[in-house]
């Protein structure tokens, strides 16, 4: 390289300290004068056919080099380009030394607003140079044509090339930076927006070569969801006074569901334009119309069951399954006696054992809900003989009278004592009336009316008789659920220095690998002999308060723990950390734990114990109070 240099301004080898001298440098590199032109170097492989027309007498405004690497280092000293000097560089570098310019500033290492300006410019800078070169420099009128044809044909391809670079990082396709022209009535509406226009059948026309605007396929399929455009089938939805017009393509709706391949495309298919199906909500078949057309789920809790209905109707199995997750992750007692009643008859095995689960730990609160009294006369009858039903029998009573009610009403029969008991039928000997306490029975069943005096007599006397009559009324106790116990502590002990309250609190976070139910936790008691303690427990998640109870428990003076439980058990959603609080008033002469384990096996449930920041009295995982857990599984 240094060898060449010397050649060409014919300068000898000197010695080091004769290149320092700013005189010798100068005669090295003689200046140019104004009226010697700088010829760039042409490729000589490319042919002329394939390069634009270019000024080539023109003093370039960088350094004297022909290498494009110096000119590049001095565009990227430039604070910024103005749109004289782009358009100095388009007129004056060669074809494929402007591409590699492109390059550059498409490559992101250049932040000038104008970078797209000079693309654009280019192309249009070629035609007219393409033009002039025609009528000026016209040599051979054969050659001419074919190189401006030939590169105006390749100016595309290039064009899109250095677009699809300066755009890799915001993801955008040629269509959206280079959009065609629109006429004025037409707008830029996405595939949100037609989603959000179909919902409601605007029906509008889409633009021109709206194909053009979305590059997949199921952005261009999106568009046709509720689209009266090339609809071939029409659905009248709903029940009579409620129905809505929904417009359909056969060709999609067969690729979806093979009812629907079956109805248009079968053996027995039938030719019609407009379909009726009174059985499925509107909403319901427009969300399933969504996940056929668009591949979207979009699910709302007040209309997932009729969308698990029209799915099961008409087998999209993806779609039921997703409702059934959706339910399962919605369940609580609040619902699960309606989900219950759903599960059994669209056959889904799985939400029925959830529902059970929810009902048996959480058996009061899921009979006192408003759902309850929604159920049929068969889930209603499952739940009355349900063994593991941990309520007490006076509340199972009640809510049979308040579900006896609203079916006279549905049924359009009078609120009367007989109705009732007509509605209720067989189920009213399912009640388990004979295991009430006494105290309940005579306050609540005896004075309800629903019972015979021959009813209310023989179980009178099943109560305090020796000779107990026959009762139609099963007279077992129900056998409820086990309580299982987390201990966390390997030992407990008790020191001079015993365990003291004064009203603060005690607190440790646990988490679960699936779903329980808390009933209360086992606390310690007295080290001294037998004492009372006043306990006020309480269970958060993220700070909410989910059940809390203040209640007191005797202490015998022993070791052991002893049990104090929420009014109802509280639902605990796997991998999720929850804090179990207790603020302890009585005998400051308590036992408390120690070698504590930040995991525990409980059957097939496993306990997660962490520190609390809301522990303000030494509780821990290592040690300390709340040495148990007790739950329903």
């Amino acid at each position: 390289m240094l060898c060449s240099k010397r050649r060409h301004h014919n300068v000898k080898p000197t010695h080091s300290n004769q290149r320092a001298d700013p005189a010798f440098r100068k005669q090295r590199k003689p200046a140019r004068s104004n009226k010697d032109p700088v010829q760039p170097k042409r490729n000589k492989n490319t042919s002329d056919r394939h390069v634009p027309y270019m000024a080539y007498h023109y003093k370039f405004p960088f350094k004297q080099n022909n290498s494009f690497d110096m000119k590049r280092k001095t565009m990227r000293k430039r604070a910024a380009f103005t749109s004289e000097w782009l358009e100095e560089v388009c007129r004056t570098l060669s074809y494929y030394t402007l591409l590699s310019f492109l390059k550059t500033l498409a490559s992101g290492k250049s932040h000038s607003p104008n970078c797209l300006t000079v693309l654009l410019r280019f192309a249009d800078s070629e035609t007219v140079k393409n033009r002039s070169k025609k009528s000026s420099k016209k040599t051979n009128p054969s050659s001419s044509s074919s190189s401006s044809s030939n590169s105006s044909s390749k100016l595309p391809p290039v064009c899109y090339e250095i677009i699809t670079l300066k755009t890799k990082k915001k993801k955008k396709m040629a269509a959206d930076i280079f959009p065609r022209k629109k006429p004025a009535s037409s707008s830029s509406t996405t595939v949100q927006q037609y989603h959000q226009q179909n919902l409601s059948n605007n029906n509008l026309i889409p633009a021109p070569n709206w194909q053009g605007l979305y590059p997949t396929i199921r952005e261009r399929n999106a568009v046709m969801f509720n689209n009266d455009l090339m609809a071939d089938v029409h659905f009248v939805v709903g029940p009579p006074g409620g129905t809505q017009r929904l417009p359909g393509h056969k060709y999609v709706l067969a690729v979806g569901s093979s009812v629907f391949h079956a109805m248009f495309y079968g053996e027995l298919a039938e030719d019609k334009d407009e379909i009726r199906i009174p059985d499925v909500d509107p909403a319901a078949f427009l969300a399933m119309l969504k996940y056929i057309y668009c591949d979207e789920i979009d699910l709302a809790a007040d209309t997932v069951l009729a969308t698990l209905y029209a799915a099961k109707k008409y087998i999209v199995p993806h779609l039921a399954r997703a409702c059934v997750n959706f339910l399962e992750t919605s369940l609580s007692a609040k619902n699960a006696c309606v989900l219950l009643s759903q599960s059994c008859l669209f056959e889904e095995p799985d939400l029925t054992q959830r529902c059970w689960e929810v009902i048996d730990a959480q058996a009061e609160l899921a009979l006192k809900s408003e759902g309850f009294c929604d159920i049929d006369f068969q889930t209603l009858e499952s739940i009355l003989r349900r063994e593991t039903l941990n309520a007490k029998e006076i509340v199972v009573f009640e809510a049979a009278l308040n579900w006896a009610e609203v079916e006279c009403q549905r049924q359009d029969l009078a609120l009367s004592i007989e109705n009732k008991r007509k509605v209720l039928g067989k189920a009213l000997y399912l009640i388990r009336i004979p295991t009430m306490a006494l105290d309940d029975f005579a306050n609540g069943a005896a004075q309800s009316g629903v019972l015979t005096l021959n009813e209310t007599n023989d179980i009178f006397l099943w109560y305090t008789a020796a000779k107990k009559p026959e009762l139609q009324f099963v007279s077992k106790a129900r056998k409820g659920l086990v309580p299982q116990r987390c201990h966390r502590f390997q030992s407990c002990a008790y020191r001079s220095n015993q365990w003291r309250y004064r009203g603060r609190c005690d607190s440790i976070q646990f988490a679960v690998d699936k779903r329980v139910f808390i009933a209360g936790f086992g606390l310690y008691g007295s080290s001294c002999g037998s004492a009372e303690y006043s306990a006020k427990i309480e269970l958060k998640r993220q700070g909410v308060v989910l059940g809390q109870n203040l209640s007191k428990y005797f202490s015998d003076g022993s070791s052991s723990t002893f049990p104090v439980w929420f009014e109802y058990p509280v639902q605990i959603e796997p991998d999720t950390f929850y804090t179990a609080s207790v603020i302890l008033d009585g005998n400051e002469l308590s036992y408390f734990g120690q070698e504590g384990m930040t995991e525990v096996q409980c059957g097939k449930v496993t306990v997660q114990f962490q520190c609390s920041s809301d522990s303000t009295n030494g509780t821990g995982v290592q040690g300390g109070q709340i040495p148990e857990l007790i739950f329903y599984a």
